[in-house]
């Protein structure tokens, strides 16, 4: 299904973040207390250690990537096990695994959610039976409203970012808005898809005073998805002549892209501005003309390795856990995307 968000160009922009960099595993305040079963404990374990990695969608790269980074963390240590669990999208079973990681005696648990509804649930799991909890890459609070240390990206920056260049790209090409549309594709029940998404509109408004119209595309934010849902709307908007591609991931942006190229779409008309970096390479890698015209490049590798590394300090030091780890996050494209350090796959 899709929904058309028409002239939203009024909407204020929020405010950028500040973004620190994982490298340094600087920590900045939430604004709300670290829940209590989530930062506590800790500091009193000299010997092996076994911490859980719980993840959605575990197949695609960027989570393949947060994995390998989690493991490097722990082999830096020496003494870690990481036990990587893929729950794709199923929420259900993130919860039986939180408790079968319970059951198994794990030092610690990190997770990405399917589903941030399901946070107050595994906060408790966690809380009661006295292990350490943090969440990777999409937060999540507990039962009092209260957030579990976050370690990952901030949503509204990243999708910022990724307006931002989608407006530069539409200015120099010198399209305009009656002949344009803006395919938007992500997961819309997902709270930090809708962050993204908004946060590329409220960019984009700012550069453009009268931008083209928007059109929402809802996926499982999977790549085939995307080019699947895709297909209906450029059916709909056949006398389109330009189209400016963004979504929740890469695999939304490049399943998009492919669909409006299969479509017989020139890559000259698209605008497409992954998010991730690790899919939309591809093209740039085979140098193939595209549509994929820019990408923000995020670590997952990082990500991993500042979770684990978060979790080893607090089980060996007694070291808090950090509120809220935010990671750097950068633009790439076809002239620069291989001395950034993207991988791509």
């Amino acid at each position: 299904m899709f929904a058309t968000r028409s002239r939203l160009w009024a909407r204020t922009a929020a405010g950028g973040a500040a973004v620190l960099a994982l490298a340094a595993l600087t920590a900045c305040s939430s604004g709300m207390e670290t829940a209590e079963p989530a930062g506590g404990g800790g500091g009193t374990s000299d010997g092996p250690l076994t911490i859980a990695l719980i993840q959605k969608q575990g197949d695609q790269q960027y989570f393949i990537d947060e994995a390998n980074g989690a493991k490097e963390a722990a082999k830096e240590d020496g003494d870690v096990t990481i036990n990587v669990v893929d729950v794709s999208t199923d929420s259900n079973k993130a919860i039986s695994e939180v408790e079968a990681a319970i059951a198994q005696g794990v030092d610690g648990i990190i997770i990405v959610v399917p589903d941030t509804q399901i946070g107050p649930q595994v906060i408790q799991l966690a809380a009661d039976a006295g292990i350490p909890l943090m969440a990777a890459d999409d937060p999540i609070v507990d039962a009092k409203g209260d957030a579990a240390p976050f370690t990952g990206f901030d949503g509204t920056s990243m999708g910022e970012k990724v307006g931002a260049d989608a407006a530069r790209l539409y200015q120099e090409a010198g399209w305009t808005a009656a002949d344009t549309r803006i395919l938007s594709a992500y997961k819309q029940d997902q709270p930090n898809c809708v962050e993204r998404v908004d946060g590329a509109i409220d960019a984009f408004s700012q550069a453009v005073a009268d931008g083209p119209e928007v059109i929402e595309v809802g996926t499982d934010n999977s790549a085939t998805d995307a080019q699947d849902k895709a297909g209906a709307v450029i059916t709909a908007n056949s006398g389109v002549k330009h189209w400016v591609v963004w979504g929740c991931n890469d695999e939304n942006e490049t399943g998009v892209v492919t669909a409006l190229q299969n479509a017989g779409v020139a890559p000259a008309d698209i605008i497409g501005v992954g998010l991730g970096a690790y899919l939309t390479c591809k093209d740039w890698n085979a140098g193939q003309e595209t549509g994929n015209k820019s990408a923000l490049f995020i670590s997952g590798v990082e990500v991993g390795k500042a979770a684990v590394t978060s979790m080893i300090d607090l089980l060996r030091n007694g070291t808090e856990l950090p509120p809220k780890t935010v990671a750097n996050t950068e633009i790439v494209d076809a002239s620069n995307w291989e001395e950034k350090g993207v991988v791509c796959t």
